[in-house]
């Protein structure tokens, strides 16, 4: 499941971002690489310690825990602290897979990889987040604020940038729910169960429907 997460960060929010990323203490993006992915990342990268990145990452987290559809898309057990990233002209990230685990002390499994885009289309060429998936390649680009959510299980790389520099934040999700297929069953049945209560109000089936829902995640939630 691919999800784009509209406006994620205001206007002002990015406004913040860009205040912070003014001076940012970029270093080399292998910092944060598994081996394999060492060997094809050519980008820059904010020290997770950095002033910098725990102000937008604090910012990022606050307003995820308040958006509806990242809530009820996720369903999240545990948010890595986001990082952030740069691609100037020529860099690029080759094909590869999200480590499973990340975090040392206290460890997090990725179900969910986000992308979170910080600058938009109109201040670089290239630099599309391509995602391989049972319909092809996915050509990720969004405006600024915006999030794709994707499975930490996928194939996927960052095209070379050709023209300015693609600024985002990256982090990943443990949800509840473990398996794609009964997340995204989930998302399908509470997305409907919402659009019927606009229309219908409390009906009696919809408080079966809900039931129905909160059942299954009793069901298969991780907690």
């Amino acid at each position: 499941m691919l999800l784009p997460i509209p406006d994620v960060l205001s206007q002002d929010d990015l406004a913040f971002c860009r205040h912070h990323l003014a001076d940012a203490p970029w270093a080399d993006g292998r910092i944060t690489a598994g081996h394999q992915s060492a060997q094809v990342k050519q980008n820059l990268q904010l020290p997770q310690d950095s002033e910098a990145a725990q102000a937008m990452g604090a910012l990022i987290l606050n307003r995820l825990s308040a958006h509806p559809l990242f809530i009820t898309a996720a369903l999240p057990h545990e948010v890595f602290p986001p990082l952030f990233n740069c691609y100037r002209e020529g860099m690029n990230f080759g094909s590869h897979i999200d480590n499973a685990i990340r975090g040392d002390d206290k460890r997090l499994r990725t179900d969910l990889s986000c992308t979170l885009f910080l600058n938009g289309p109109e201040d670089y060429d290239g630099g599309e987040l391509l995602i391989e998936d049972y319909h092809g390649t996915q050509s990720i680009k969004l405006r600024a604020g915006s999030m794709i959510l994707y499975p930490a299980t996928t194939l996927h790389r960052v095209a070379p940038v050709t023209r300015g520099q693609r600024l985002a934040s990256f982090f990943w999700v443990q949800s509840m729910i473990r398996s794609n297929e009964q997340r995204r069953l989930l998302l399908d049945l509470d997305v409907a169960i919402q659009g019927l209560r606009r229309r219908a109000g409390e009906a009696p089936e919809l408080i079966q429907l809900s039931g129905v829902y909160h059942n299954l995640l009793r069901q298969w939630a991780e907690v």
